[in-house]
């Protein structure tokens, strides 16, 4: 019998140390079993301690990829990370418009795990006029959901308020993470209607290095399988946790989460 193949795109920044970024999305795409493919917009020079050097791609390259890929092969669901300069996001925006992507997950990355940041102050408005209208989920954390809505957030009603703030912007679906709060890890989501809390227990470690790019690609994956919004983020919620629990002490910051945590049994 002809198994079902569900294709997945990333368009995100390269992380050299395989934690974040088009490495850790390309894990998430193979482990939750879909064909994951790329498009390269940044090339970092990193690690688990921090960003040593940034590349950006040339955008007219950044277009070939997303035709390549599109023309040719095409994809049930993508999802963008690192669109450092607004050259980019313009470039990305155009690809996402031209081939009707309508499952498309925004990861607004603005600041790497160990601080450096990975989005220019002058492209903000540009992300937010050109990609968030495209969004079908947007998953930012506190810290980036205070940086689109100017707020400051520090409380699950504030993250609410957020939420609705972004929905304004033109996403389809809302998700501010609440790894930054203490306590339980409470994700906080709307569509539209109805705001849901997704829960989970923190774990305690430090090695939480790709943990965005990871949990947003885990939702696009589900997306490209066909569940629904809220059942793609119960689902990847899950699978996140449970790659923090089983992360990496590797290096000597930030570890990474273990992508391929279902198959552990098959390692040992």
């Amino acid at each position: 019998m002809k198994r079902r193949l569900y294709k997945t795109l990333t368009i995100a920044g390269s992380d050299s140390g395989g934690g974040a970024g088009i490495q850790a999305d390309l894990k998430t795409f193979s482990a939750l079993g879909t064909f994951g493919m790329s498009v390269i917009t940044s090339i970092t020079a990193q690690n688990t301690v921090g960003v040593t050097g940034i590349q950006n791609v040339d955008p007219a390259i950044i277009e070939r990829q997303i035709d390549a890929v599109m023309s040719d092969i095409g994809a049930h669901a993508a999802k963008t990370g690192m669109l450092s300069e607004a050259a980019i996001i313009e470039t990305v925006a155009k690809g996402l418009n031209k081939y009707r992507i309508k499952k498309y997950v925004l990861d607004p990355v603005m600041v790497a795990k160990s601080g450096d940041k990975l989005l220019e102050n002058s492209a903000m408005a540009t992300l937010i006029d050109r990609l968030i209208p495209l969004a079908w989920v947007i998953t930012p954390n506190i810290p980036e959901a205070a940086q689109l809505t100017g707020g400051h957030i520090s409380t699950l009603e504030e993250m609410e308020i957020a939420c609705k703030k972004i929905y304004s912007m033109g996403a389809k679906h809302v998700i501010v993470k609440g790894g930054h709060l203490a306590g339980n890890a409470v994700d906080v989501f709307f569509d539209g209607k109805n705001i849901y809390h997704f829960t989970s227990r923190r774990i305690r470690s430090k090695n939480t290095h790709g943990t965005g790019c990871t949990f947003s690609a885990a939702i696009t994956a589900f997306l490209a399988k066909g569940f629904s919004v809220h059942e793609s983020v119960k689902r990847s919620k899950d699978y996140i946790t449970k790659a923090i629990e089983y992360s990496f002490s590797i290096g000597k910051g930030h570890g990474p989460v273990d992508h391929f945590h279902r198959f552990n049994k098959f390692f040992t």
